[in-house]
C-alpha cells in the first residue's frame, strides 16, 4: 500500500488537499513446484497453491485464494475470491452416498470463506439436485463436515467437528458448535445457535439456542442477537413469541395462532419464525418437560403441527 498526499496553496491560504492510497495486487498465481494442478483447472490471479496440494481438472478457483499444503480440491468445484483452504482439507470430493454412481455433480463456494485443517466438503448427487452450495464469509473450523446436497448461507460458523448430513439447509448467521451433528434433510434457522455435542434430528429454530441429545430449545439466543445488531425491542418480541411456544400449555398450532393474533409481536423476524415452523417437513425441536422428552425419545412424529 502506497500513500500519496498533496496540498495546493494560494499565497498562504490552503485551497485544496488530496490524499490517495494505492494498493498493488499480485496478478500472477503462485503454485508450489510440488503441487499437482490438472490440465483444465482454472486458477485466478493472485492465488497461492501450497506444497503437495492437488487441484482437479474441473476446478475453478477465484482470485487471491490460498490453498494450503496437501489440500485437495476436486470434482466440478467453483471457489469464490479470497477463500482460504488450510492444509489437509478435502473439498469437492465424491459424496458418501450409496446411491452415487459417479454422475457429474457440483460444489459451489462463494467468496471469503475459511476452511480449516481436515475439513471435508462433498459435492452433490443427482438425486438431491446435483449441487452442494456454500455462501460467503463462512468459517469452518477443523474437522467440520458438509455432506452432499447441503445449502449453507452466509456468515455462518461451524465449530470443530461440526457435521451436516446430506440435504441439510443452514441459513445465514447460524452457529453450529463443536462436535454437533445435524440429521439429513433438517434445517437450521437464521441466527440459530446449536450448542456443543448436540444431536439435531428436527429443524433447529431461528433466533434460538438449541442444545442436547436429542436437542431441545433453551430460549432465545439473546447474546448472539445483540452481537449482530438486533434492537432490544425486537429481541423482546422474539422472547414473547417463544413464551407462547415453550412456556404455555398450548400445542404448537395453537401457539402459532396466538402469535399471529398478538399485534404487539408484529415484526419481520417474528413473521419469519412463524413461517419457518409452518413450513417444516421434519418438525421442529421444542422444549418439553423431561418426562415428556423421555416418552417421545424414540418417536419421530412431526411435532411442528400438533
Amino acid at each position: 500500500m502506497v500513500e500519496v498526499a498533496g496540498r495546493a496553496f494560494i499565497g498562504d491560504k490552503l485551497v485544496a488537499e488530496l490524499q490517495l492510497l494505492f494498493g498493488f495486487v499480485k496478478s500472477e498465481t503462485n503454485i508450489d513446484p510440488t503441487a499437482v494442478v490438472a490440465p483444465g483447472a482454472e486458477i485466478g490471479a493472485g492465488t497461492v497453491i501450497g506444497p503437495n496440494a492437488i487441484i482437479g481438472e474441473n476446478v475453478r478457483i477465484g482470485r487471491r485464494c490460498r490453498i494450503g499444503a496437501s489440500a485437495i480440491v476436486d470434482g466440478w468445484t467453483e471457489i469464490g475470491d479470497e477463500t482460504v483452504i488450510f492444509p489437509l482439507a478435502s473439498v469437492g470430493l465424491i459424496p458418501q452416498d450409496m446411491k452415487f454412481i459417479g454422475e457429474e455433480s457440483r460444489l459451489v463456494i462463494g467468496e471469503h470463506n475459511v476452511f480449516r485443517e481436515f475439513v471435508t466438503i462433498h459435492r452433490g448427487t443427482a438425486g438431491g439436485g446435483g449441487i452442494t452450495r456454500i455462501g460467503q464469509n463462512n468459517l469452518f473450523m477443523a474437522y467440520a463436515h458438509v455432506a452432499h446436497d447441503c445449502l449453507v448461507g452466509n456468515e455462518t460458523i461451524f465449530g470443530n467437528g461440526a457435521t451436516l448430513g446430506g440435504h441439510v439447509t443452514v441459513y445465514d448467521h447460524a452457529t453450529i458448535s463443536a462436535m454437533s451433528g445435524v440429521h439429513q434433510f433438517c434445517r437450521v434457522g437464521r441466527y440459530a445457535f446449536i450448542g456443543g455435542y448436540s444431536v439435531v434430528t428436527r429443524d433447529a429454530l431461528p433466533y434460538a439456542r438449541t442444545v442436547g441429545n436429542r436437542a431441545r430449545v433453551y430460549g432465545v439466543n439473546s447474546i448472539g442477537l445483540v452481537r449482530n445488531g438486533f434492537s432490544l425491542e425486537v429481541i423482546q418480541k422474539l422472547k414473547r413469541a417463544y413464551r407462547y411456544l415453550l412456556q404455555s400449555k398450548l400445542n404448537t398450532s395453537q401457539a402459532l395462532a396466538r402469535i399471529e393474533m398478538d399485534r404487539t409481536l408484529d415484526c419481520p423476524d417474528v413473521d419469519y419464525l412463524v413461517e419457518f415452523i409452518k413450513s417444516s417437513e421434519r418438525g421442529v425441536s421444542l422444549r418439553r418437560s423431561f418426562r415428556h422428552h423421555l416418552r417421545h425419545f424414540e418417536d419421530e412424529e412431526n411435532i411442528a403441527v400438533e
